[in-house]
């Protein structure tokens, strides 16, 4: 299995595959307008912005699944993120990052690139996991780590 083999939904209801991003880098975040770390929109578009063009492709997935830190719809967190924190990179639909009802995305990811020898789990909002490329999973970064923090790896990886 390869990140290319999966696929989410956007907010507006289409069916968007990985595959689409080969040989791009892709930054996937599990998100939340309510939390603590929500700044993080900010820097996540600055990102996305910088490189856009360079081929880096950054995905929010809301998740509500931590103190229900993402209580919007659907239907209404793309207009919410754009509104709060003019994010413009795309949004999945809500989805759950651990427990039965895992995202297979996010499944394969911890799966790869587990948070410890011990522990696959996202422990909370705002766990970044950074895609090479060719589609390998090249690192996961913390809930506290500066999107910003993580540029010298992005731009590393876009050459």
């Amino acid at each position: 299995m390869s990140i290319y083999d999966l696929s989410f939904i956007s907010t507006d209801g289409k069916e968007i595959s990985l595959s689409e991003f080969k040989d791009k880098v892709i930054l996937i975040v599990n998100t939340a307008t309510k939390c603590g770390l929500a700044p993080q929109f900010l820097e996540l578009e600055k990102l996305h912005l910088a490189y856009k063009d360079k081929g880096l492709v950054v995905i929010g997935f809301p998740c509500a699944q931590f103190l229900g830190q993402e209580p919007e719809t659907n239907e209404t967190v793309a207009q919410v993120c754009l509104i709060n924190f003019g994010v413009t990179f795309m949004l999945s639909q809500k989805i759950e990052v651990n427990g039965k009802g895992v995202h297979p995305i996010f499944a394969y990811l911890k799966k790869e690139l587990p948070a410890s020898f011990f522990s696959k789990v996202i422990k909370w909002n705002f766990t970044k996991f950074l895609i090479a490329k060719d589609g390998t999973p090249y690192k996961r970064y913390a809930p506290t780590v500066s999107p910003l923090d993580m540029e010298g790896d992005i731009k590393k990886l876009l050459e």
